[in-house]
């Protein structure tokens, strides 16, 4: 079954990173998604400076918004109450302005799963008590 989902700044570095010990998963993992995939500009910005030493990495990020594999919904000045909440809620573990931006997103598209490699997505809520459904490796392995 294809999924809609909001994708968080590790997969999509694996996903363009063949070094990266999670790049399979990623590759695998995104062929059965529905395009566009959603995240937020906090995200990118993670992305594209984890990839500023890869070759051709931060073109890669920019080309997949271009090309309209990537779309980016979220508008944080039209959230920030609610962000800055969610910042306050979680500061003991502390999150992190994109994971904040991306909590929020799944309470806004709530029939989407949030990708990750972040295991605080775990810990999370959405709308202060709800699970928010992930798609994410075992690590445990």
């Amino acid at each position: 079954m294809r999924k809609s989902i909001i994708i968080d700044t590790g997969v999509l570095v694996a996903f363009l990173m063949p070094s990266d010990k999670y790049h399979q998963w990623a590759v695998s993992s995104l062929a059965n998604v529905n395009y566009p995939i959603l995240t937020c500009e906090a995200v990118l910005t993670e992305v594209c400076f984890l990839l500023q030493r890869v070759h051709a990495g931060r073109e890669k990020v920019l080309q997949l918004v271009k090309q309209g594999y990537i779309e980016i919904p979220f508008c944080l000045s039209e959230e920030i109450e609610a962000i800055e909440k969610l910042m306050h809620r979680y500061q003991s573990v502390p999150i992190s302005l994109a994971d904040a931006c991306l909590v929020r997103m799944a309470e806004n598209y709530d029939d989407n799963s949030v990708m990750t490699l972040d295991s605080d997505f775990r810990i999370y809520r959405k709308h202060r008590n709800q699970e928010i459904p992930v798609i994410m490796p075992d690590i445990t392995k």
